[in-house]
């Protein structure tokens, strides 16, 4: 029961909670800068989109990698433009992003449906690998995955103990004390703006380059809204985001693998099962009034500088 069902499906677990991990990280980055981006799930759509397509051409999956991180950097420009530039309502720029976001990928990923490219494939490594259980969860995955494990870490550091990421949860909190203390907010707030939306473009990047190595429409699949709760459920902590991005990651996991093996469950409502979390989520985190730990001034547009 341990090794033939548990530990496959804690490391497809890991992987299933990767490409929302990524979104998750770059959503919190946003929201530090004081910019609430709604727009997630149609970055990631054409982020998996522009990825694959990348490497498609190129046959280097990791030149598709960096591209899909790049569109996500363009829609989150899109997004600044409208919140940050023409003081735009930050709430109807982002779902507008995403109904943008998957409507273009639909449109311009019609012809390669179904096809395949270059992708990343799962490989041991050396001794870690050998761990009972630990290994053959964690240690033979995709390099991606590898790349994610890194990420919250170095996340952590940058928010916590850089002055730019100091800064930029200043402007976050209070522009007008950062701006005072002689700090660019809008510079500040573009930065955690399009530094997000790269991670987010990661995230769906990794929907088309490793998680299936194929296009197909509806590749998100809603884990860019997953990703938009997971913010809340972390508190904004990169920490928490990991092991909210695993459970959510999880439950995607334990529902296709119970479609699998075959079972007297509709097949509809296991695919409602990771949604139907997420709204426990909100509800818990509500009851909790998780909410005030939010960037003061999450969602404010701020004036331009003179």
């Amino acid at each position: 029961m341990l090794e033939s069902f548990i530990v496959p499906l804690l490391a497809a677990t890991v992987q299933s909670g990767t490409p929302i991990l990524y979104a998750t990280l770059g959503e919190i980055l946003t929201e530090k800068g004081g910019v609430l981006n709604l727009g997630v799930e149609g970055m990631m759509s054409m982020a998996a989109f522009v990825a694959f397509v990348a490497s498609y051409a190129t046959g280097n999956p990791w030149i598709g990698f960096i591209c899909g991180g790049l569109a996500g950097t363009i829609m989150a420009m899109l997004h600044g433009f409208v919140c940050i530039t023409c003081l735009g309502n930050q709430v109807v720029s982002g779902l507008a992003l995403t109904i943008l976001g998957t409507g273009l990928c639909h449109f311009l990923g019609t012809p390669y449906i179904g096809m395949s490219g270059a992708g990343f494939d799962k490989f041991t490594i050396p001794l870690l690998s050998s761990i009972p259980y630990i290994g053959d969860i964690f240690f033979k995955q995709d390099a991606l995955v590898y790349v994610s494990y890194l990420i919250p870490f170095l996340f952590m550091f940058f928010i916590n103990r850089t002055s730019l990421g100091l800064a930029i949860t200043a402007v976050g909190e209070n522009p007008a004390a950062a701006a005072a203390a002689g700090l660019k907010a809008l510079k500040l707030r573009w930065t955690a703006l399009l530094g997000g939306g790269f991670l987010i473009g990661l995230g769906g990047a990794y929907l088309s380059l490793a998680y299936t190595h194929l296009w197909a429409n509806g590749l998100s699949g809603g884990r860019g809204w997953i990703a938009v709760a997971l913010v809340i459920f972390a508190f904004w902590r990169p920490g928490r985001a990991v092991f909210g991005a695993y459970l959510f990651g999880g439950v995607m996991a334990f529902q296709l693998r119970l479609q699998a093996v075959g079972t007297n469950i509709p097949s509809s409502l296991l695919l409602m099962l990771p949604y139907a979390l997420t709204i426990l989520v909100l509800i818990f985190s509500a009851l909790r009034g998780h909410g005030g730990n939010a960037p003061a001034h999450l969602g404010v547009n701020i004036e331009p500088e003179g």
